[in-house]
């Protein structure tokens, strides 16, 4: 649980606002009222969008800010649930096995960060598999093997193996409260995005191996109804 959650950095409240309501370019009138909205002063979100313009998290031009490359990709990677589970289900499995070895730790630690942000679970050492249920391109990697395969075992339990339902469960049911629950905006926003973090970590199991309480569509649609929220913060007039 993540009773802890305290307000979001200066940086982190402008990143995540435009993350999560997909706005136009915002002028620096923009970002300094919505930071006022969230109990930033001005200055301080001016200081913030500079540092995160020289990091490359921002990039601005004469329409004002807007995402960088980097969280882009990360925007396109939070709306892939919308657009890739629950296709019809065949029970085949993909793998991804590697097939190098000795390669360095910091090399190993990237194709391992990478196979989880493909939402592959790791059976063993060197053994990656989910349900092949996903309208997206399979991960490919020159050290991988990648090939379908029909588990042995009843699918439901390996699924319950590789990934903690229960626990994932809990916390979603968890974030779902207290996003409703909370008034006030900056923890409100805090909670938001500790829930873009828990999807990020959803299997994308299909229907058939989810549990029957599985609360992941809740989940999604409060935090739509939330970027609806962040959407009209964002075209407010000023």
């Amino acid at each position: 649980m993540r009773d802890e959650l305290a307000p979001l950095s200066a940086r982190s409240t402008i990143l995540s606002l435009m993350l999560g309501a997909h706005p136009n370019p915002l002028t620096p009138a923009d970002l300094a009222r919505a930071g006022q909205f969230f109990g930033i002063a001005p200055a301080t979100v001016r200081v913030a969008a500079t540092r995160a313009v020289n990091d490359g998290d921002l990039v601005r031009s004469g329409a004002g800010y807007r995402l960088g490359e980097r969280l882009v990709q990360r925007q396109a990677h939070q709306d892939e649930a919308v657009h890739t589970a629950d296709k019809p289900w065949d029970g085949s499995w993909e793998m991804a096995i590697v097939v190098t070895t000795g390669r360095p730790g910091p090399e190993r630690a990237v194709l391992r960060d990478a196979l989880k942000a493909h939402r592959l679970a790791e059976l063993r050492e060197g053994v990656w598999t989910r349900p092949a249920n996903l309208q997206r391109p399979r991960f490919s990697d020159p050290v991988l093997q990648d090939f379908d395969a029909v588990p042995g075992q009843d699918p439901a339990e390996l699924a319950a193996y590789l990934w903690d339902l229960a626990g994932w469960t809990r916390e979603a049911e968890h974030l779902l409260e207290r996003l409703t629950s909370t008034p006030e905006p900056a923890l409100r926003l805090a909670t938001a995005a500790a829930i873009v973090r828990h999807l990020s970590d959803d299997p994308l199991l299909p229907v058939e191996l989810r549990p029957a309480d599985w609360p992941a569509a809740n989940l999604r649609e409060t935090y739509g109804a939330y970027q609806r929220e962040l959407s009209e913060l964002a075209a407010l007039p000023h």
